[in-house]
């Protein structure tokens, strides 16, 4: 049966360096709901307009639409695995991916909860770049003189990164996403990973555990 994953953590704590190290070693789809909202922007889609002014201000999407975002995603990837970085963020959103898995016969096997101390998070959001062609994301020393890594588009800041917008997104983590985690923990079905490592590290601790999702709830 295909892998099925949800990785969760606060901002700047390595989901997309880690989700795609995940998904390129096990085969997997892999998708960012950041890329996926700032493209619909860039796109001018047919909800840019409502997004717009809550991504912003460093908010999240409200349930409803980031489900309605999500399920062409989740159709177009079916009989597929996949890597879902920052989706579900809420008891709402994971009511809905439960109840369109459990439709499908399917469910998550597994999520992944990246733990990183808030000192840490804020130096990674002044040093995080973005490639706008491919969607690469990661450290500023991650580039090739400033180049993205795999597409050598230049990368620069994210719109939405700073300060304030970290710590208010960082505030809507603890309070919506947190519970989240711990539903997972409950179902015996999370992995915890202090992701404070070099991404070396901390690639090589998750495929451990993923290659173990038998020890779900264990530390990594």
């Amino acid at each position: 049966m295909p892998l099925r994953l949800v990785l969760l953590g606060p901002p700047a704590s390595g989901k997309g360096t880690q989700g795609r190290r995940i998904a390129e070693r096990e085969g997997l789809a892999y998708l960012s709901t950041g890329a996926l909202l700032r493209e619909e922007l860039e796109n001018e889609g047919p909800i840019a307009e409502e997004i717009r002014p809550v991504l912003a201000r460093g908010g999240y999407v409200a349930d409803d639409t980031m489900c309605r975002i999500m399920e062409p995603w989740l159709a177009s990837h079916e009989s597929a695995g996949w890597v879902l970085d920052g989706f579900p963020r809420t008891a709402a959103q994971d009511d809905f991916l439960g109840r369109w898995l459990d439709e499908r016969g399917q469910s998550v096997d597994a999520a992944v909860a990246l733990e990183v101390p808030q000192s840490e998070l804020l130096g990674r959001i002044e040093r995080r770049v973005e490639c706008p062609q491919c969607r690469w994301s990661g450290q500023k020393s991650e580039t090739d003189g400033g180049h993205c890594p795999k597409c050598g588009a230049v990368a620069g800041p994210r719109a939405d990164d700073g300060r304030e917008n970290f710590l208010r997104r960082f505030d809507e983590f603890a309070l919506h996403a947190l519970p989240v985690i711990e539903r997972y923990a409950r179902r015996e079905k999370l992995i915890r990973c202090d992701a404070t490592d070099d991404i070396g590290t901390v690639a090589d601790r998750l495929a451990r555990y993923i290659d173990s999702l038998s020890s779900h709830g264990q530390e990594a």
